[in-house]
Parts: structure tokens; sequence; C-alpha cells
């Protein structure tokens, strides 16, 4: 592969070459030469179609010498008879592997650079020069063996290289995402090029943007093409030297060769870029680098190819084709699928095949089954980057303003006909922003911020995910940003709705720059700005400190809702929806509960408190329960339990 010099004309066999070597040998010693059997078993086990001695010397541009020289080696390991002629020219019966100074005595047209390390049999370890322990041999008597992948190589054992099978992993055939799309078609003709073109090797094809699955894909299909098996290699998984990172890029570029394979190069934020890059201008064979959106790995080397991911209309096609004639019964349940699903195709597939098993029955009950698959299809990517809340709120459990509850129904509205208007209508088509819903809930703590999107991903059948801001905020620069990335993405894909609490810690205002400090989190809220911009999922972000918000950040919000501190009424409405119904209730005046000036969250804490002191008791929920816990949860508080408040209640 870094030899020019052109292979022998006319190929031979394998047994043939054994056999002319072996005449050699035989003939140095001054025995007769054997003739060549007529059908020996040797013969008949690699009497294949393939003649691989032939491919293996222009592969790896051998002279003459070298391949006779590594066929001397194969010869010495696979046949009793080399070893006894070995010995013979050795002079020694216990001295019987082949040398390179007995090659340089019995091959023909032999030369010194046959065993250096800048060319192929030694750059490629087709060989290996054993050296024993504690002694020393010269490089012209050192025994020399033929590598253990070589041997299975031109016997036609299927095998890889041992020290390639920890890292370097086979992959599956993955679905193309659409062969007739055309923007698919460009990926993958444009990938070609570069690798079965003039391009060099060493700069690899950068699979950029769509999902990993689209990636994937598209690899897939390049290797298809292209006729190569696909591979894959965490990029974490390189050694730590440099030595031995470039061994183990020789080693892939020869198993390349043998097996015509290429490789997927899979990177994390952690990985280091300049020690894979340097690595990646090291092999020569095809090889591409699954590179997510905003990962460093773009900033790699490379033709940079743009993953396409699924349109509307393709999701839905891929939807259809997957379905089959029970997607008919869908009907306007699978336009919201499409709306919310941003599946790729091999996910499609996944829910689909549940689907048709799911029994059939009328259209609502197999569009309830679906719109359920598809949600715990989503939730894989989401579940270890997020708290997921399995919402148990009701509309009638809320106390509001009829504004407030107006505009939350807006909300529900806007989520429940974005495919009407995004799909149907081509709003969607017109503006390439601005797809997804934002909201802010704004308000005191236990004013039912939290209850309101738990109402609205009930209202609308949706998980709903409340973002760690601990897991996201980093001290070390870049990696809030990266954790969040990783959050839009995956909450992009599963039509979740996003639950940001106490936002104020993320979407903070941005600061006069005096420090480095201050520049990183300016950064860190400019880049959540644009995300938030461009993210097209539902997001819903609470806060009690609205004026500590950025004005920019607020711009971008669709709706804004304030969630007042409840009035008397309102409290009285919150006691009296407070208790289950299954729970014994003494009867109570809610007028007389409702003096309490507490938000609705301290009037939940105050019911449940009251409901163990009575459950302790085994009596009924009555004032007296009520009144002790209201005394702890203030003391808790830290305020004082006025007479105002308990007026009337003995």
């Amino acid at each position: 592969m870094n030899d020019t010099r052109a292979p022998a004309a006319s190929p031979e066999s394998l047994p043939q070459a054994l056999e002319r070597v072996y005449r050699r040998l035989v003939a140095s010693v001054g025995e007769p030469s054997p003739a060549i059997p007529a059908a020996s078993a040797l013969a008949n086990d690699l009497a294949t179609p393939e003649n691989r001695l032939h491919a293996l010397q222009t592969m790896f541009a051998l002279s003459a010498f070298e391949r006779d020289l590594l066929v001397l080696c194969l010869g010495a390991s696979i046949e009793a008879r080399f070893l006894s002629a070995c010995a013979a020219l050795h002079g020694d019966t216990k001295t019987h592997w082949p040398t390179f100074g007995l090659a340089l005595a019995t091959l023909g047209d032999p030369h010194w650079s046959g065993i250096s390390r800048a060319h192929p049999l030694r750059y490629w370890n087709l060989i290996d020069i054993v050296r024993p322990s504690g002694a020393y041999a010269s490089l012209l008597h050192a025994p020399l063996q033929i590598d253990e992948r070589i041997l299975h190589y031109l016997l036609g054992v299927p095998a890889i290289d041992e020290r390639l099978e920890a890292s370097m992993r086979p992959l599956s055939t993955v679905a193309d995402t659409d062969s007739d799309n055309p923007r698919w078609q460009t990926v993958i003709r444009d990938g070609l090029r570069h690798w079965l073109g003039d391009a060099e090797y060493g700069k690899a094809v950068l699979l950029c943007g769509g999902r990993g699955a689209s990636r994937d894909a598209a690899f897939s299909a390049l290797c298809r093409e292209a006729a190569l098996n696909p591979y894959s290699l965490n990029a974490a998984d390189l050694p730590v030297t440099a030595e031995d990172r470039d061994l183990l890029a020789r080693l892939w570029t020869r198993e390349a060769a043998l097996q015509h394979a290429a490789l997927l190069v899979r990177c994390s934020d952690g990985d280091n870029m300049p020690a894979l890059a340097a690595w990646l201008e090291r092999i020569q064979a095809p090889v591409a680098v699954d590179t997510p959106s905003g990962s460093p790995a773009e900033q790699l080397p490379g033709l940079r190819l743009d993953v396409p991911s699924l349109s509307a209309e393709e999701r839905k096609s891929a939807w259809i084709e997957q379905l089959g004639d029970v997607s008919q019964q869908l009907n306007g349940t699978l336009d919201r699928i499409v709306e919310y699903f941003h599946f790729d195709t091999s996910t499609i597939q996944s829910a689909a095949a549940i689907a048709r098993e799911a029994p059939l029955g009328d259209e609502e009950a197999l569009g309830h089954a679906a719109w359920r698959i598809c949600r715990q299809q989503g939730r894989r990517s989401l579940d270890n980057l997020a708290r997921r809340i399995e919402p148990c709120a009701e509309w009638s459990d809320l106390v509001l303003p009829s504004t407030q509850t107006e505009t939350l129904q807006q909300i529900a509205i806007h989520m429940r006909q974005r495919a009407v208007v995004h799909q149907h209508w081509g709003f969607a088509d017109r503006y390439s922003r601005g797809h997804g819903l934002s909201a802010l809930f704004a308000g005191g703590s236990g004013t039912g911020k939290t209850m309101a999107a738990e109402i609205l991903a009930r209202e609308l059948d949706l998980d709903l995910y409340q973002i760690d801001l601990a897991a996201m905020v980093s001290k070390y620069i870049g990696e809030t940003e990266k954790n969040l990335r990783r959050v839009f993405d995956a909450a992009e894909e599963t039509g979740a709705v996003l639950l940001f609490d106490e936002c104020d810690a993320l979407f903070g205002k941005r600061s006069e720059v005096r420090d480095s400090h201050d520049r990183y989190a300016n950064m860190e809220i400019a880049y959540l700005l644009q995300r938030m911009d461009s993210y097209r999922g539902v997001a819903i972000l609470t806060t009690n400190m609205r004026h500590a918000l950025d004005s920019a950040f607020v711009r971008r919000i669709r709706f804004i809702v304030q969630f007042p501190f409840p009035d008397a009424p309102s409290r009285a409405r919150i006691w009296e929806g407070i208790f289950p119904r299954s729970a014994p209730v003494e009867p109570l005046d809610f007028e007389l509960l409702s003096q309490l000036n507490v938000s609705g969250g301290v009037i939940r804490n105050i019911a449940t408190h009251a409901a163990f002191l009575a459950a302790e008791a085994g009596t009924s929920i009555g004032t007296q329960h009520i009144l002790a816990a209201s005394r702890q949860e203030y003391a808790k508080m830290e305020k004082p339990l006025t007479a105002a408040e308990t007026r009337g209640w003995s």
C-alpha cells in the first residue's frame, strides 16, 4: 500500500507457490526435487476460486522475493516437510524455523529491503520476527513466522485480527432513509466519490446532522454501494499512546484491505479530537465519522456530508409503507404522530411492527395504540437525560382566574392543532423556524405552575419530562451547552413536553462582561436563546422571578401566563377539591379554611399532613387535624399562624 513496485505479472496459486518454494529449499540442501503431487490434500484444501496469494501480493505491492518469503513462512506453519528442509539447511535438527538469512540464500531475486520496517512485510505486519526472551538473535538469524491473521486469510478461514476484536465491531445492515430522495442520493453519491475516487483515504467522510440512525443508514448505504463490509469503532476506545494508535491504524488498514471493509467512528464530547484527527490521517481505508450536530467532531478534517432528516411527508410515507392497509384506519391520528414524533426510518419500522401486532379494532382504539407505542419508543432517548413525570392532574384541580385558564386552553389548542396548521395549511413550509411551542409560567411558589404543565401533557396524551438543572449546569466551559443540546435533540424526536422548573437559573439576563466568567456565562445564554428559537417541540418554563429573565428570551416565548397568589375565594375552591373522594372527611367550613393566607401548594401540604394525623388517631379528617398541620407548615415557613387566620375554627 505504500510501495509502488509492481507484483509479478502471472498469478500463481497458493499450492503451486508452496511447492515451488519447497523445491528451492530441498534443492539448496542438494536433495532431488520431488514432483508436485497430482492431487495433494493441501492442494484440494486451497483450490478456491479466489487466488488469495495473488490478491495479497497485489494489495500490499509485494515483490517476488517478498511473496516467496511470505510463502516460506506459511509453509513452515502448516507443513512438517518445510520444517525438515529448514533444519537441513541450518545443519541442526533442532533449528527448523525459517530465517531471513535462509531466505537470502535460497529464494530468487533476494534483497535486503524485504525485511525492512518500512517495506510491506513488516510495515503491514505480514510476518513477525520472533526474538526469544532473554536471548539475542541478529536480524539475519532471528526466526520468522507468518502473522496469524495473514495465515487465516491465505487458508480461507473467516477471522479478524485478535488485536481488533475488542474495539472494531461489525455493523448490521440499516435500511435506507429514502433511496428515492434527491437529498439522500446526493449524500451517497458524494460519499462514494470521496471513497472510491481520487481523494486520499486518509481524509474521512463526516456524516453530519440528522438523527443517529439516519447517519448509520447513510454509512450502511455507502458500504452497500461500494461493496464494503461495515464496521464501527468508538473513538473513546482509541489507545492512549501515539505508538499504540499507529499500530492500530496499520492493523485496521490491513484488515480493511483483507475484508473489503469500511469503518464508522463514533464520537462523544469528551474524546481527544487532536489524537483522533492524527489517527484518521494514518488510516488508508474508507472511513466515516458519526458527527452529531454541535459535536467537536465537526472540526475534524474531511468531506462534510449533511445527512437529511425525514420531512413530515417522508415520515408519513414511511409510516404508510410500514403499516400497509392498517394505516388507512388511523386517519387523523397518523398526522398527529407524524407532527409530534420525528422518528427516523428504523424507529418507524420498529414502532410500526409493534403496531401491526396490536389487536385490530375501531379507528379510535387503533390510533390510541399507535400513539402509545410511539410514546414508548420515544422514551428510550430521554429517560436517561430527564425525569419523567406521570401527569395525574385535571382541569378541575387547577384554580385560576378565567383569563389565565383561557390562555392555558389556547396553549392546548395550539398543541392539538399543530398537524393541521403546519402540514395541511403549509405553515411549516412557509417558515423555517418557530415550529415549536414555548410557554412561560410565572408566579410564586405553589401557585399551580407545575400542575398546569401536567394538565397540558395529560390533555394531549404526551410525556412530561422535568429537566434537572443541577445535571445541566456545569462549571466547565461548554459543558452546559452540550448537556442542553442532548436534551433538546432527544426531545425533538420524541414529541415530549419539557418542563424547565426555576428556569431563571438558565435563562437569566446577560451581564456586562468584566472577566472570562461573564463572557462564557453570556455565551451559554446566547446558545439557549438560539436553541429555543429553533426548537420544534413543546417547552414549558416556570419561574417565580420573571424580572430576572433575559428580555430577548422573553420575546421568543409564545405564551406567558402569570399565576397569581390565590385570593380567599380561590383558596376556598382549592380547599373544596383538595381531599380525595375516598378520604373520610368531617364537614368542613371552606370559607373559614380559606382564611389561611397560603398558596395552593401549601394547602396541599397541610391537607396531606392532616390526613396522616387523622389516620394515626383512627378518625376522620377534621378541623383539629388541619389546625395542627397548619401550625407545623407555618413553623416550617418560619411564619406566625395569626389568630385572624384561624378565627372561628374552634
